[in-house]
């Protein structure tokens, strides 16, 4: 008798037999997560201005209260419509950091409104990188705002091709911006402000009569008086180069005074002595024979009788 194969074998599985439970594997566990942290990343919340610290570099240089007053029109009037970027804060939970959008950041404050910002986990490398991306996108940053923003990535330690990727620029523009922010104190930038009106090449000149002291003397010097502070942001640039600018312009020569000149005469008309005044002194020369002698014998009499005459006027 043949024997049946196994693939012919009527097997019956037990009936209390149940099918196993199928495990997300964790890989797609990991990518769930990933999905849902970019959701949340890209959700626009509102956080209280109050819960936000500044973070990263500094890449304005003072606000402009007009510019200002504007923002916070548009904003009253039509609401935020663009979100401001932010980090959780890496020390202290249930605070942030900002990474971009100051100026709507002041202002919302000023108006006592909520702001509306992305969260992002970002360490400070990723920090950086997107400030400085940001500001390749806006037009209103001025030029040494940019040259001192790449001043303090290259501070903080980002090498140049960083600094290159940061601000979407080449190499050698980087070395040029680098020339003029590192020529310059952040503190003297800030007193100065954005000046949006001058650029690379006004700033070479100032940096060319820094190196020379006494220019960078009577620039700080005229920026402690009072005229300067009252100055729009343009105009203090034109004025610190102004200043450091002097050295080049000769000083006038003082004006001499004309000599004052008399003839002594007698009362007919004769000459008898010339006189002539400076602010050095006083010559008398005698032309009349003897006369010289008189004024030698009586000048003592006539000192006194005109310091008696000075007295007596006083």
């Amino acid at each position: 008798m043949a024997r049946k194969g196994i693939l012919n074998s009527n097997i019956t599985p037990a009936a209390e037999t149940q099918p196993r439970q199928r495990l997300m594997p964790q890989g797609a566990v990991g990518a769930l997560q990933s999905s849902l942290t970019k959701l949340q990343e890209n959700a626009v919340q509102e956080i209280n201005p109050a819960l936000i610290d500044n973070a990263g570099l500094e890449d304005r240089l003072g606000l402009d209260p007009v510019e200002q007053a504007r923002l916070k029109e548009s904003l009253q009037t039509y609401g935020q419509q663009v979100p401001v970027l932010l980090r959780p804060h890496p020390k202290t939970p249930g605070r942030f950091e900002i990474v971009y959008g100051r100026r709507r950041l002041a202002a919302l404050r000023d108006l006592g409104l909520p702001v509306k910002a992305m969260v992002r986990q970002l360490d400070d490398h990723a920090l950086v990188m997107a400030q400085g991306q940001e500001n390749n996108t806006r037009t209103d940053l001025s030029f040494i705002e940019k040259a001192s923003f790449a001043a303090q990535l290259q501070a903080s330690g980002y090498d140049r091709p960083t600094i290159a990727a940061a601000l979407a620029m080449d190499l050698p523009m980087v070395s040029r911006m680098l020339k003029v922010g590192q020529a310059f104190p952040l503190p003297f930038l800030r007193q100065i402000g954005r000046a949006p009106s001058i650029g690379r090449e006004r700033w070479m000149t100032l940096v060319k009569l820094f190196e020379d002291a006494a220019a960078r003397s009577r620039a700080h010097t005229f920026m402690n008086r009072p005229e300067f502070v009252v100055l729009q942001t343009d105009a203090r640039f034109e004025a610190v180069l102004a200043a450091a600018q002097n050295k080049h312009r000769a000083a006038p020569a003082p004006v001499k005074a004309e000599p004052r000149k008399a003839t002594i005469t007698t009362a007919q008309g004769t000459p008898l002595a010339q006189l002539r005044a400076t602010d050095k002194g006083l010559s008398l020369s005698v032309k009349t024979e003897g006369f010289d002698a008189w004024i030698e014998e009586n000048a003592e009499d006539l000192l006194n009788e005109w310091f008696a005459r000075w007295q007596a006027e006083k």
